[in-house]
């Protein structure tokens, strides 16, 4: 194997800050490899990947120490657009690179402007490769999500890179086309012989498509191992907030000492067939309730209209009743409607056609001004919340504007309830994913609504800041009487949803508990829904009922009080 990238002792500070966000980085990528860089919010992964193609020392300012050689080339001496011709970068804000109208101009737009002659061959070919040759060409604003991601990633095989680096792919998809997104990765690692380097929080993902991990903490690399070596560090992982895959953390807990399964086919032969039928889990209840509907859809339409004038359908005929203190997950493809359904809700988009109340108030017939006491809205992206100096200006805006009586004390409690008191006085936007999170879930606490809507509430950020912010969705329950989340994230959807409901190309296709809906194959995959790997697991092993969580997994076979052994399982990744 050849050497591709090497650093040495590269340190770089950000202007203003005190600690350095690389320290003494050593390590080196050989031709071939197929790298995960992982380590929680703040370790310095992004950073790391922008040594590659020059974006630091050259874009990003600070102080630069060290040598990152790459291809031959030093960093410090070689300009961005040189080193652009070895390193193709997909940024996590994918869609920030799509910088032309049509398809086929946008992925050919890095070889036209490097002087290529044969550009246009060379856009075809990259998007023959990620499978979007027949939208080539489509105005690039009709893809849905997972598409405009694989334009991305063909804007960078186009200049035919010999280095391949894409930062979080899976964070803003469906689990289909994160999927989609990795076998497209593995075809390019193993067709083509491009070396990927990706910065990925789903150790599972890893387990299935990468080779190498690097695991980064506080700026510093501790160690860099094969994929089998690395996750089988559970507890170091754990302990860095990282999560192993579940069939790793569970294998870990019940047999200390044995070599742990990665993949689901490794923890299913770990450990074998044997059943398990204790019923220890509270299972999730989705009843007709004797209670009026707080949320009432009837026979709702709602289409958009195109450039060329032409309408497109978003949701056909949607009939729900949402009721008190359920916890209401929407799920589906990119493009299903799930957003747009939740939308509706706040009277910003009406309807075409049909009849949608909370309580008794007619939505389509009140201003969204209105509508704003009852409903709150929380965005994908929390900066979109923000709008003062200060988080607890951010999270009294509402209550001050509307001149609620008292509402000081409430935000001091909201702070404590959130756990942003140390937080209060920062500018909201200045700070961590997790933090900014949580403060949006403040704002819409601190609106007291009878409703309250997430949009990807825990998209873009690692699996311990995820589990953290899923304990603060719990507590809106507190203080709400609906809570419905638009969510990618089925972990999410296991271990908080007591009703799901599934939209694939804007219908509805079910509505009702979990199990249900993860005991329906057929179903799961029209839809494109893949269940959490402990869930699987769970169904592979015919365990009844299904465990919806590690722990609960694990309670099943401590309580079932056998002399258990795990099967050996293979080595080889």
């Amino acid at each position: 194997m050849n050497e591709l990238i090497r650093t040495e002792q590269v340190t770089f500070h950000y202007p203003g800050e005190d600690a350095a966000v690389l320290k003494k980085i050593n390590f080196t990528i050989e031709k071939g490899e197929f790298l995960a860089v992982i380590g929680s919010n703040g370790s310095g992964k992004s950073t790391l990947c922008k040594l590659f193609n020059g974006l630091i020392p050259h874009f990003y300012s600070g102080d630069f120490e060290g040598t990152v050689t790459v291809c031959g080339q030093d960093t410090r001496t070689s300009s961005v657009a040189k080193l652009s011709c070895h390193v193709g970068y997909v940024f996590q804000d994918f869609e920030n690179q799509l910088v032309q109208a049509r398809v086929l101009d946008d992925v050919s737009f890095a070889p036209l402007n490097y002087g290529k002659a044969d550009y246009l061959q060379r856009g075809r070919r990259a998007l023959k490769i990620v499978g979007l040759d027949h939208l080539e060409d489509e105005f690039v604003w009709q893809l849905s999500g997972g598409q405009k991601h694989l334009l991305a990633l063909a804007g960078c095989l186009a200049m035919d890179p010999d280095i391949i680096v894409i930062d979080e792919p899976t964070a803003q998809l469906d689990p289909y086309h994160a999927k989609e997104i990795y076998d497209v990765l593995k075809t390019l690692n193993e067709q083509f012989g491009k070396t990927i380097i990706t910065i990925e929080h789903h150790t599972e993902f890893i387990a299935e498509y990468c080779k190498n991990v690097l695991l980064l903490n506080q700026g510093a690399i501790i160690w860099k191992k094969t994929v089998r070596e690395a996750l089988a560090e559970v507890d170091l992982l754990t302990e860095l907030n990282i999560y192993p895959p579940q069939v790793a953390q569970a294998a870990c807990r019940l047999s200390a000492g044995e070599p742990v399964p990665v993949t689901l086919d490794e923890g299913i032969r770990f450990f074998g067939e044997k059943a398990m039928q204790h019923a220890d889990d509270v299972r999730s209840e989705h009843k007709p309730s004797a209670e009026e509907p707080i949320v009432t859809f009837e026979d709702i339409n709602f289409s958009y209209k195109r450039m060329d004038r032409t309408r497109v359908q978003i949701l056909k005929n949607i009939n729900l009743m949402l009721y008190k203190s359920e916890q209401v997950a929407v799920v589906g493809n990119n493009g299903a409607g799930k957003s747009t359904l939740m939308r509706l809700i706040t009277g910003v988009k009406k309807p075409d056609s049909g009849i949608l109340r909370i309580g008794s108030l007619s939505v389509t017939a009140t201003h969204p001004e209105r509508i704003a006491d009852q409903v709150a809205y929380i965005y994908q992206n929390p900066e979109e919340m923000f709008i003062d100096d200060s988080v607890r200006k951010d999270i009294a805006f509402y209550p001050r504007e509307r001149k609620i009586a008292g509402y000081e004390a409430k935000i001091d409690e909201i702070l404590d309830q959130f756990h942003l008191v140390d937080l209060q006085d920062k500018d909201s936007r200045l700070m961590s994913g997790g933090q900014q999170r949580r403060a949006s879930l403040a704002i819409g606490a601190a609106m007291e609504p009878s409703v309250i809507l997430l949009d990807e509430p825990t998209a873009n950020l690692d699996m311990a800041t995820r589990k953290h912010l899923t304990q603060f969705i719990v507590k809106l329950k507190e203080r709400i009487d609906l809570v419905m989340i638009a969510t990618h994230d089925m972990q999410l959807v296991s271990e908080w949803a007591t009703r799901v409901i599934v939209l694939h190309h804007g219908q509805i296709i079910f509505d009702g508990r979990k199990e249900e809906l993860f005991a329906n194959p057929a179903l799961m995959d029209k839809a494109g829904l893949f269940p959490p790997q402990i869930v699987k697991l769970s169904l592979a092993l015919g365990v009844k009922p299904v465990a919806y969580s590690v722990d609960s997994f694990v309670r099943r076979f401590r309580k079932e009080g056998s002399k258990w052994q795990p099967s050996k399982i293979s080595q080889t990744k």
